[in-house]
Protein backbone atom coordinates (compact mmCIF):
# COMPACT_ATOMS: atom_id res chain seq x y z
CA UNK A 1 0.00 0.00 0.00
CA UNK A 2 1.52 3.53 -0.87
CA UNK A 3 0.88 5.50 1.79
CA UNK A 4 -1.38 8.06 -0.04
CA UNK A 5 -3.82 5.82 -0.67
CA UNK A 6 -4.13 5.06 3.58
CA UNK A 7 -8.10 6.11 4.75
CA UNK A 8 -7.08 7.17 8.19
CA UNK A 9 -9.97 7.95 10.56
CA UNK A 10 -9.48 10.39 13.13
CA UNK A 11 -11.39 10.37 16.40
CA UNK A 12 -11.55 13.12 18.57
CA UNK A 13 -14.36 15.24 20.16
CA UNK A 14 -12.37 18.65 20.10
CA UNK A 15 -13.56 20.10 16.46
CA UNK A 16 -10.79 22.45 16.12
CA UNK A 17 -8.23 19.80 16.83
CA UNK A 18 -9.87 17.40 14.55
CA UNK A 19 -10.72 19.90 11.81
CA UNK A 20 -6.96 20.63 12.13
CA UNK A 21 -5.37 16.91 11.95
CA UNK A 22 -8.13 16.31 9.35
CA UNK A 23 -6.72 19.36 6.80
CA UNK A 24 -3.28 18.74 7.61
CA UNK A 25 -3.35 14.81 6.24
CA UNK A 26 -5.75 15.87 3.51
CA UNK A 27 -2.40 17.70 2.69
CA UNK A 28 0.30 15.58 3.27
CA UNK A 29 -1.72 12.91 0.53
CA UNK A 30 -4.37 11.17 2.93
CA UNK A 31 -7.90 10.03 2.65
CA UNK A 32 -9.86 11.30 5.87
CA UNK A 33 -12.75 10.66 7.96
CA UNK A 34 -13.20 12.14 11.03
CA UNK A 35 -15.49 11.02 14.21
CA UNK A 36 -16.64 13.16 16.76
CA UNK A 37 -17.01 10.54 19.50
CA UNK A 38 -16.65 6.58 20.49
CA UNK A 39 -20.51 6.11 18.91
CA UNK A 40 -19.69 8.12 15.77
CA UNK A 41 -16.44 6.03 15.33
CA UNK A 42 -18.28 2.85 15.63
CA UNK A 43 -21.20 3.85 13.24
CA UNK A 44 -18.23 4.74 10.61
CA UNK A 45 -16.20 1.36 10.83
CA UNK A 46 -19.55 -0.40 10.81
CA UNK A 47 -19.51 0.78 7.14
CA UNK A 48 -16.14 1.61 5.99
CA UNK A 49 -12.17 -0.02 6.28
CA UNK A 50 -9.38 1.95 7.33
CA UNK A 51 -5.77 1.85 7.11
CA UNK A 52 -4.84 3.44 10.67
CA UNK A 53 -7.43 5.20 13.79
CA UNK A 54 -6.05 8.62 15.42
CA UNK A 55 -7.82 8.25 18.60
CA UNK A 56 -8.01 10.83 21.20
CA UNK A 57 -7.64 9.11 24.92
CA UNK A 58 -9.85 11.61 26.70
CA UNK A 59 -13.69 11.39 25.03
CA UNK A 60 -16.56 11.89 26.93
CA UNK A 61 -18.67 8.69 27.16
CA UNK A 62 -16.75 5.89 26.10
CA UNK A 63 -13.02 7.07 26.32
CA UNK A 64 -9.99 5.81 23.73
CA UNK A 65 -8.76 3.27 25.82
CA UNK A 66 -11.94 1.34 26.21
CA UNK A 67 -12.96 1.84 22.22
CA UNK A 68 -9.26 0.74 21.53
CA UNK A 69 -10.29 -2.85 23.59
CA UNK A 70 -13.64 -3.09 22.21
CA UNK A 71 -11.98 -2.62 18.39
CA UNK A 72 -9.35 -4.94 19.20
CA UNK A 73 -11.73 -8.01 19.60
CA UNK A 74 -13.01 -8.04 15.96
CA UNK A 75 -10.39 -5.66 13.99
CA UNK A 76 -6.79 -5.54 13.48
CA UNK A 77 -6.47 -1.90 11.98
CA UNK A 78 -3.83 0.31 13.96
CA UNK A 79 -4.67 2.79 16.14
CA UNK A 80 -2.82 5.35 17.50
CA UNK A 81 -4.18 7.00 20.61
CA UNK A 82 -3.58 10.62 21.13
CA UNK A 83 -2.62 11.33 25.41
CA UNK A 84 -2.38 13.75 27.45
CA UNK A 85 1.00 14.88 28.55
CA UNK A 86 2.69 13.03 31.10
CA UNK A 87 0.11 10.37 32.09
CA UNK A 88 2.06 7.58 32.05
CA UNK A 89 -0.91 5.18 33.17
CA UNK A 90 -2.75 6.47 29.60
CA UNK A 91 -0.25 5.09 27.85
CA UNK A 92 0.89 2.08 29.19
CA UNK A 93 -3.55 1.24 29.30
CA UNK A 94 -3.51 2.45 26.05
CA UNK A 95 -1.04 -0.28 24.38
CA UNK A 96 -2.41 -3.07 26.92
CA UNK A 97 -5.40 -2.47 25.23
CA UNK A 98 -3.69 -3.36 21.39
CA UNK A 99 -3.15 0.18 20.77
CA UNK A 100 0.08 0.38 18.21
CA UNK A 101 1.49 3.56 19.49
CA UNK A 102 0.71 7.00 21.15
CA UNK A 103 1.77 10.47 21.05
CA UNK A 104 1.56 12.80 23.78
CA UNK A 105 -0.14 16.19 22.89
CA UNK A 106 0.68 18.56 22.49
CA UNK A 107 2.44 17.78 19.38
CA UNK A 108 4.00 18.97 16.20
CA UNK A 109 1.68 17.81 13.17
CA UNK A 110 4.90 16.64 11.03
CA UNK A 111 5.61 14.45 14.42
CA UNK A 112 2.33 12.62 13.75
CA UNK A 113 3.17 12.56 10.37
CA UNK A 114 6.06 10.43 11.06
CA UNK A 115 4.06 8.25 13.88
CA UNK A 116 1.54 7.69 10.82
CA UNK A 117 4.20 6.96 8.45
CA UNK A 118 6.12 4.39 10.51
CA UNK A 119 2.92 2.65 11.49
CA UNK A 120 1.77 2.29 7.86
CA UNK A 121 5.62 1.15 7.00
CA UNK A 122 5.02 -2.22 9.52
CA UNK A 123 1.44 -3.17 8.08
CA UNK A 124 2.06 -6.04 5.77
CA UNK A 125 1.66 -5.12 2.08
CA UNK A 126 -1.75 -6.90 1.11
CA UNK A 127 -2.87 -5.17 -1.58
CA UNK A 128 -0.93 -7.40 -4.07
CA UNK A 129 -3.38 -10.55 -2.98
CA UNK A 130 -6.10 -8.55 -1.46
CA UNK A 131 -7.01 -5.21 -2.95
CA UNK A 132 -10.41 -5.08 -1.30
CA UNK A 133 -11.94 -2.22 -2.95
CA UNK A 134 -13.46 0.51 0.15
CA UNK A 135 -16.87 -1.08 -0.08
CA UNK A 136 -20.62 0.02 2.08
CA UNK A 137 -23.48 -2.98 2.08
CA UNK A 138 -26.88 -1.54 1.65
CA UNK A 139 -28.64 -4.33 1.62
CA UNK A 140 -28.58 -6.47 -1.58
CA UNK A 141 -26.77 -3.52 -2.53
CA UNK A 142 -23.12 -3.06 -3.08
CA UNK A 143 -21.55 0.64 -3.35
CA UNK A 144 -17.94 0.77 -4.04
CA UNK A 145 -16.83 3.98 -2.74
CA UNK A 146 -13.54 4.48 -4.74
CA UNK A 147 -15.24 3.65 -8.12
CA UNK A 148 -18.48 5.23 -7.31
CA UNK A 149 -20.00 2.08 -8.86
CA UNK A 150 -23.07 0.59 -7.49
CA UNK A 151 -24.07 -3.03 -7.99
CA UNK A 152 -26.99 -5.43 -7.08
CA UNK A 153 -25.60 -8.97 -7.60
CA UNK A 154 -23.15 -9.08 -10.77
CA UNK A 155 -25.50 -6.45 -12.09
CA UNK A 156 -23.84 -2.79 -12.30
CA UNK A 157 -26.90 -0.30 -11.93
CA UNK A 158 -26.57 2.68 -13.58
CA UNK A 159 -26.67 6.23 -11.75
CA UNK A 160 -26.83 9.44 -13.16
CA UNK A 161 -24.38 12.06 -12.78
CA UNK A 162 -26.28 13.89 -9.82
CA UNK A 163 -27.19 10.42 -7.97
CA UNK A 164 -23.16 9.65 -8.08
CA UNK A 165 -22.75 12.81 -6.66
CA UNK A 166 -24.96 11.96 -4.10
CA UNK A 167 -23.47 8.59 -2.95
CA UNK A 168 -19.90 10.24 -3.06
CA UNK A 169 -21.14 12.84 -0.46
CA UNK A 170 -23.07 10.69 1.85
CA UNK A 171 -20.37 8.28 1.52
CA UNK A 172 -17.63 10.12 2.94
CA UNK A 173 -20.09 10.57 6.80
CA UNK A 174 -21.78 7.51 6.56
CA UNK A 175 -24.19 7.57 9.53
CA UNK A 176 -23.77 11.34 9.89
CA UNK A 177 -27.10 13.31 9.01
CA UNK A 178 -26.11 15.93 5.67
CA UNK A 179 -28.39 18.87 5.57
CA UNK A 180 -30.10 19.66 2.37
CA UNK A 181 -28.65 23.13 2.19
CA UNK A 182 -25.00 21.56 2.46
CA UNK A 183 -26.18 19.12 -0.20
CA UNK A 184 -27.08 21.72 -2.50
CA UNK A 185 -23.82 23.54 -2.34
CA UNK A 186 -21.74 20.16 -2.30
CA UNK A 187 -23.78 20.11 -6.11
CA UNK A 188 -22.61 23.82 -6.97
CA UNK A 189 -26.12 24.50 -7.28
CA UNK A 190 -27.28 27.86 -6.63
CA UNK A 191 -28.72 28.23 -2.78
CA UNK A 192 -32.63 28.70 -3.03
CA UNK A 193 -35.79 26.45 -1.83
CA UNK A 194 -36.30 25.28 -5.52
CA UNK A 195 -33.46 23.87 -5.86
CA UNK A 196 -33.93 21.78 -1.86
CA UNK A 197 -37.00 20.93 -3.63
CA UNK A 198 -35.06 19.09 -6.74
CA UNK A 199 -32.62 17.40 -3.71
CA UNK A 200 -35.42 16.10 -2.39
CA UNK A 201 -36.46 14.99 -5.98
CA UNK A 202 -33.38 13.70 -6.94
CA UNK A 203 -33.31 11.60 -3.10
CA UNK A 204 -36.59 9.99 -4.33
CA UNK A 205 -34.83 8.70 -7.30
CA UNK A 206 -31.69 7.50 -5.89
CA UNK A 207 -34.41 5.87 -3.04
CA UNK A 208 -36.02 3.80 -5.90
CA UNK A 209 -32.51 2.63 -6.55
CA UNK A 210 -31.02 1.59 -3.53
CA UNK A 211 -34.50 0.76 -1.30
CA UNK A 212 -36.14 -2.91 -0.71
CA UNK A 213 -39.48 -0.39 0.11
CA UNK A 214 -38.76 3.36 -1.05
CA UNK A 215 -41.64 4.46 0.90
CA UNK A 216 -40.00 3.36 4.02
CA UNK A 217 -36.41 3.91 3.32
CA UNK A 218 -33.44 2.02 5.43
CA UNK A 219 -30.50 3.01 3.89
CA UNK A 220 -31.07 6.64 2.79
CA UNK A 221 -32.99 7.95 5.64
CA UNK A 222 -34.57 10.84 6.24
CA UNK A 223 -33.48 12.95 9.52
CA UNK A 224 -36.12 15.05 10.85
CA UNK A 225 -34.98 18.86 10.96
CA UNK A 226 -31.20 17.65 9.95
CA UNK A 227 -31.26 16.12 6.45
CA UNK A 228 -30.71 12.96 5.02
CA UNK A 229 -28.20 10.48 6.11
CA UNK A 230 -27.02 6.96 4.68
CA UNK A 231 -27.01 4.44 6.59
CA UNK A 232 -25.25 1.17 5.42
CA UNK A 233 -25.47 -2.03 6.85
Amino acid sequence: MSMNDAHLLIVDDDERIRELLKKFLMRSGFLVTAARDAAHARRVLAGLDFDLIIMDVMMPGEDGISLTKSLRESMATPILLLTAKGETDDRIAGLEAGADDYLPKPFEPKELLLRVNAILRRMPDTTTQDSAPKVLHLGAIRYDIERGEMWQGDELLRLTGTESQLMKIFSAQPGEPVSRTKLVEDLGRDRGQAQERAVDVQITRLRRKIEPNPKQPQYLQTVRGAGYMLAPD
